[in-house]
């Protein structure tokens, strides 16, 4: 991205790590980590004492064990920074997606299962997590061949941009699925 011509100070920053491991018990650990920070200090409402410039107001990290069909075998989460007492208990309703595929649905799913009951800060890092675990996975996905409904239609149409039904990608793949008239 380009920089911008104006002068500007920088107030906020928010990292996301994500990665993705295959287990030597044949499972996939896909791991996230969220961090906010801000450049000068603040006072949380309800706090009682200012976070200090550069100490994470969140540090926390999720992981989640799947197999190779992305059922959510176990969720480990860990709440290092947080501007609130409470905040570390929430790590605790995660479990709740244990059984859990991450699929088309996942962030419907997450945030039905979690809602108030979690953080909103561990909603927001499972959701790409999900995309995560997808990318892992994505040689295991394509050695076994394409996937379709009980229509026939391959499941992934439709599915991004490039999969749009209307695309040259769709085309190519599976020509008696195109449609070109209904390109954007």
């Amino acid at each position: 991205m380009t920089q911008p011509t104006i002068q500007r100070e920088e107030l906020h920053r928010r990292t996301i790590e994500m990665r993705g491991y295959r287990r030597s018990d044949g499972d996939y650990e896909i791991e996230g980590r969220v961090t906010d920070t801000k450049t000068h200090p603040i006072q949380p409402q309800g706090r009682d004492t200012p976070m200090p410039a550069g100490v994470p107001i969140h540090d926390m990290s999720v992981r989640l064990v799947v197999d190779a069909s992305l059922v959510v075998k176990d969720v480990v989460a860990v709440v290092d920074g947080f501007p609130f007492a409470d905040c570390p208990h929430a790590a605790g309703s995660l479990a709740q997606l244990k059984g859990a595929r991450i699929a088309a649905g996942w962030t419907a799913r997450v945030k039905s299962l979690l809602g108030k009951e979690s953080c909103t800060h561990l909603v927001e890092l499972l959701i790409p997590l999900g995309t995560a675990a997808y990318q892992t996975l994505a040689e295991v996905r394509f050695a076994r061949g394409d996937e379709f409904d009980g229509t026939g239609r391959p499941v992934r149409i439709d599915s991004c941009y490039a999969y749009s039904e209307a695309r040259d990608l769709v085309l190519r793949r599976w020509p008696a699925f195109h449609k070109p008239d209904k390109a954007p």
